[in-house]
């Protein structure tokens, strides 16, 4: 058992005697471990990656409000097993914080939710899961009383977005504008670049509010029971203010790909509307208790949005140089910038589609 895990397992108020200590998961932001006991519980201990969640304090202050709110939630609704529900992070022994630093490392642990699974399929069926069990996130939180900070400033902020993608163009750091298929597709993405952008314009007028939401919405950051029946959402480090549009959106742009997000084969990329109408059914059923009519209307944009904002992204590094995202050969972001590219339209031509099914459901 390592010696140095096993010293930082004992700054948490942990039950029983600590029997092994291994690897959890295969997440790609933090280092999880699971820690087995003689006790009632095991648990789940993480090192918080620091390089992408900057201010530990304020990322466990929102994920501390949020799990408080929906334990308070459940417990007033009468709900059973409600640790199997809700997260449950151990305080530091000294401190009584739900994470431990020694100034270089941060580490934080939970009470691990046994007899859960994971699935990584997405169907149908499972869209359908995602989108109640994301609604329903959303729902329990529509009256949270804390105040929320942003774990990663301006995340899904595609003003920001398309500044930093003029920025690339201007700089052309890398030499790429030379190229007649970069300043092409620069182009398409800026004709739409107005209408892309309407829901900062939208909130700073007051029409369109932000809500707490997850902002990771994947099928595999839900838990369910042997049963199938859903337990929680998980993965909350990314939980800040948004608009609904983030959670919508983002799921779809994974889920509802026919494609790969790097697909070099354009004709395998398409939007795949029994995704989109299992989802907006499932997430409909549990959101509508607080949706405003602006946000439920623009769930449609919000299906666009991600794609293009994607793309944007994919593309500024490109031009960039290749200085944010991995690389696996030197046309890695220009083929991801195509294949999101390809999505976006497909979502595009789907939009009346869309908008159909929402007024229906």
């Amino acid at each position: 058992m390592d010696a140095r895990l096993l010293e930082i397992v004992g700054h948490f108020a942990v039950e029983g005697k600590v029997t092994g200590i291994r690897p959890l998961g295969n997440g790609l932001i933090n280092d999880t471990f699971l820690v087995e006991t003689d006790g009632p519980d095991d648990y789940v201990l993480q090192r918080i990656n620091q390089s992408i969640f900057q201010d530990v304090d304020l990322l466990q202050h929102n994920i501390d409000c949020v799990t408080r709110h929906i334990r308070a939630k459940l417990v007033a609704a009468g709900e059973s097993d409600i640790d199997r529900k809700v997260l449950r992070f151990l305080p530091e022994r000294t401190t009584g914080k739900s994470y431990w630093t020694d100034g270089k490392e941060w580490w934080r642990i939970s009470v691990f939710i046994r007899d859960a699974v994971t699935y990584e399929a997405v169907t149908p069926e499972y869209a359908g899961y995602a989108g109640v069990a994301f609604g329903r996130f959303e729902a329990m939180l529509a009256d949270l009383p804390d105040k929320l900070g942003e774990t990663i400033p301006d995340f899904h902020n595609m003003e920001l977005r398309a500044r930093q993608l003029r920025e690339a163009v201007s700089a052309d750091a890398a030499g790429r504008m030379a190229d007649p298929e970069v300043r092409a597709l620069v182009a398409d993405i800026q004709s739409y670049e107005e209408e892309m952008c309407k829901a900062e314009g939208m909130y700073r007028e007051g029409l369109l509010p932000k809500r707490i939401c997850h902002c990771d919405t994947k099928v595999n950051n839900m838990l369910f029971d042997r049963e199938g029946n859903i337990l929680c959402v998980i993965d909350l480090d990314t939980v800040m203010p948004s608009f609904v549009f983030s959670d919508f959106g983002d799921f779809l742009r994974t889920a509802a790909n026919t494609g790969a997000e790097d697909d070099p084969n354009l004709d395998n990329v398409s939007f795949n509307m029994d995704i989109f109408r299992a989802f907006a059914r499932g997430y409909l059923s549990s959101a509508k208790v607080f949706l405003k009519p602006v946000e439920r209307e623009n769930l449609p944009y919000a299906a666009a949005l991600f794609p293009y904002m994607q793309t944007v992204r994919f593309l500024a590094d490109y031009i960039n140089g290749d200085t944010y995202y991995k690389i696996k050969y030197p046309e890695h972001n220009m083929v991801r910038s195509r294949a999101q590219w390809k999505l976006f339209l497909s979502a595009w031509e789907h939009m009346d589609e869309m908008a159909a099914f929402i007024a229906s459901v």
